[in-house]
């Protein structure tokens, strides 16, 4: 697992920027300057950020372009494995830039996305612990919390108002067999 710290993030958002052109002509796609300001903002980003974020800050760079175009340049980065679509609580579509493996803690109150290690989890993506007959093809998993700040506002640590959207949660996360 790769966590990127705010200290790391400028190194890491230019050895991703190298590999994503790289990627690019390989298959074929153009590395247009739109699509360059899309996937540095998006690394810069450590808030898993909306594409109407990204549209408000890259539009300052090219103001031309559109918020359509971001949208389908932040799908192309989905399709191709250079970013991944967070849709943490049924929200409208969050974007990743760290498309290693890893996790998600997600506040409940003000619906803020911050990255993760859980080191159990962690032996298992690693090979140190196995599932038995069951082989690991991938792991995705989002913790529900709440952050210090929504803690500290009033009614936001209701337990029955918290109950009501862990189940509302469950509910919509049940699958029948």
């Amino acid at each position: 697992m790769q966590m990127v710290t705010d200290s790391d993030r400028a190194a890491y958002a230019a050895a991703r920027m190298a590999e994503f052109a790289a990627r690019c002509h390989r298959g074929g796609l153009a590395v247009t300057p739109q699509r360059l300001a899309i996937i540095r903002a998006l690394l810069a980003a450590a808030d898993h950020p909306r594409a109407e974020t990204i549209y408000a800050q890259v539009r300052r760079e090219h103001p031309h372009i559109s918020l359509a175009t971001v949208h389908r340049t932040l799908e192309t980065l989905c399709r191709i494995g250079e970013a991944r679509k967070v849709t943490a609580l049924h929200d409208s579509a969050r974007y990743d830039g760290n498309t290693a493996p890893h996790h998600h803690v997600v506040c409940l109150g003000c619906r803020r996305i911050r990255d993760i290690e859980i080191p159990g989890v962690e032996r298992l993506l690693d090979g140190r612990d196995d599932l038995g007959e069951f082989k690991l093809m991938g792991c995705a998993l989002e913790i529900h919390a709440l952050c210090a700040q929504c803690q500290r506002k009033p009614g936001r640590s209701n337990p029955k108002r918290l109950a009501n959207r862990k189940q509302s949660i469950a509910t919509s996360n049940h699958v029948d067999s």
